[in-house]
């Protein structure tokens, strides 16, 4: 148990993150659960955490903004007097074909997948600074290491995601400061409700462990990392995908 800790968790009123912060939880940490559309979801999934003994608080932000974002931190610290892990979780996702992509369609992926995880890190980092301590987790997707048709701008901040893991990690190392990235497979959450069922048996098969992850698959992932079993590593991607992408 992880006893005394504080997490962010964004995006985390359903699918990865929703699980994400139900199993910090469960693990003694302290949660803010970041929502933005879906503040009625957040508050039950705080209200789950709280009955089996958990502390949670929700904090509704859109992330792409800045203000918003420092906002999301600064609760953080007044309501626990620290922040000891972020996880970046949240983001929107689109399929597309790429001759068809709206610059506001780009422009909004950008601004909240990858100014998101900008605007959060750096309040959160400055906190972590003076601590010489903290852990910065940022969820990517294999699309960020393979690329994917029809998700052109997607699989870039998704890219971009693992390319500032790594710089960031450089950087804050001395100050003993880990940053690392996750970067999921098929993943069996609300966001796959609209593919058929021929559609999810051939994904399925082109998946060496002939099955899709869960949101438990990637949590569990991540609470590694935040633990201290991983104090040796930073600027790094794991990606907990079956074996589609190797």
């Amino acid at each position: 148990m992880t006893k005394g800790k504080i997490a962010v968790i964004t995006g985390a009123s359903r699918g990865i993150g929703s699980k994400i912060a139900e199993k910090m939880a469960q693990e003694g940490y302290s949660v803010v659960i970041n929502c933005n559309k879906s503040e009625a979801a957040a508050q039950t999934l705080k209200e789950k955490i709280t009955a089996l003994g958990g502390n949670a608080q929700v904090y509704k932000a859109d992330i792409g903004n800045r203000e918003e974002a420092k906002g999301l931190i600064d609760f953080c610290i007044d309501t626990y007097g620290d922040i000891d892990v972020l996880v970046n979780n949240a983001g929107i996702a689109q399929i597309k074909l790429f001759t068809d992509i709206s610059a506001d369609e780009w422009e909004e992926m950008v601004r909240v997948n990858l100014g998101g995880m900008f605007y959060c890190t750096q309040s959160a980092v400055s906190h972590m600074i003076s601590n010489k301590s903290g852990k910065v987790i940022n969820i990517s997707s294999i699309w960020g290491l393979a690329g994917s048709s029809c998700e052109v701008h997607y699989s870039t901040v998704k890219a971009g995601t693992i390319g500032f893991t790594k710089a960031l990690a450089k950087e804050l190392g001395p100050s003993n400061i880990q940053v690392n990235c996750v970067a999921p497979g098929i993943i069996l959450t609300d966001m796959m409700t609209g593919f058929t069922e021929e559609e999810m048996a051939m994904m399925r098969g082109e998946i060496p462990l002939q099955r899709f992850g869960t949101p438990e698959d990637i949590a569990d992932t991540v609470l590694f990392l935040a633990s201290e079993r991983s104090s040796y590593i930073t600027g790094q991607v794991i990606s907990p995908n079956g074996g589609i992408v190797i």
